[in-house]
């Protein structure tokens, strides 16, 4: 006999407290909202809700809102920069340097694979899979003094004010204001196993436990989000909720959005 399948139901309690908590902050913070929205409008061309699919508790796919930080043209100005910029090229002074390390894999007697031939350089097979894996971590670094953001964007991102809209995600009932942050489909399709979907038995949420805890911490690892996340998704109360909230203030403070 099959097991059954798991879903989370979103306690009363919870959602009462959402609607109440939202909406109340979303009337005080109207001129605010207005003003965003008229600088968002004076400063570049396009629409003011920037909208992406994001996956949320049992699997459920919803338009995420934010704040637009960048601008609309923004594939066509990497393309412009990349011509001047290797920044955002991965050209022959950004690879490691494989003829060395080559020489070292000799040096320290380890045979070399056999031989490729990259750029003109001869190097073992095993030194190029190794530096391409260097390449691949690379690419994923956040680009510095990104040229498709915005001036008032990079206000917006560096003060968290971008992620105002999804106040009103809470009162559609698509996110929590408490609860795991919402994955985009890229990411949630990666998660497959038991262990990793365990996160998504839980309501997707503004703030969360990974983030009041990144707080003082320079990094943390996948590994260590995805144990908070469970954590979270197995022990998630009212109670719980409003001690995630009260250390969510002084965590935006930090230098790193959370």
């Amino acid at each position: 006999m099959n097991e059954p399948i798991l879903t989370f139901k979103m306690p009363l309690e919870k959602r009462v407290f959402d609607i109440l908590f939202s909406f109340s902050v979303l009337v005080v913070i109207s001129p605010l909202l207005l003003l965003i929205v008229a600088l968002i409008k004076l400063t570049s061309k396009g629409p003011v809700i920037y909208k992406s699919k994001r996956v949320g508790s049992n699997y459920q796919i919803f338009d995420f809102y934010k704040f637009r930080s960048m601008y609309t043209n923004t594939a066509q100005k990497l393309k412009e920069l990349a011509k001047t910029n290797n920044q955002y090229t991965q050209g022959k002074d950004n690879m490691p340097n494989l003829q060395q390390k080559c020489k070292d894999c000799l040096r320290e007697n380890t045979e070399c694979t056999r031989l490729i031939y990259f750029d003109d350089l001869a190097i073992c097979d095993k030194v190029f899979s190794l530096s391409k894996k260097e390449l691949d971590k690379r690419a994923f670094n956040k680009i510095s003094n990104d040229p498709r953001i915005t001036p008032f964007g990079n206000f917006l991102r560096n003060t968290s004010l971008d992620e105002l809209p999804q106040l009103f995600n809470v009162l559609k009932g698509d996110m929590s204001i408490v609860g795991n942050r919402p994955l985009p489909l890229y990411e949630a399709e990666k998660l497959t196993t038991d262990q990793q979907a365990l996160r998504f038995m839980a309501p997707a949420g503004i703030t969360g436990l990974w983030q009041v805890t990144k707080r003082g911490k320079k990094e943390m690892s996948e590994e260590e989000r995805m144990e908070l996340d469970n954590t979270y998704a197995q022990n998630h109360s009212l109670l719980f909720d409003l001690k995630i909230l009260l250390k969510t203030f002084p965590a935006l403070l930090q230098k790193d959005n959370v």
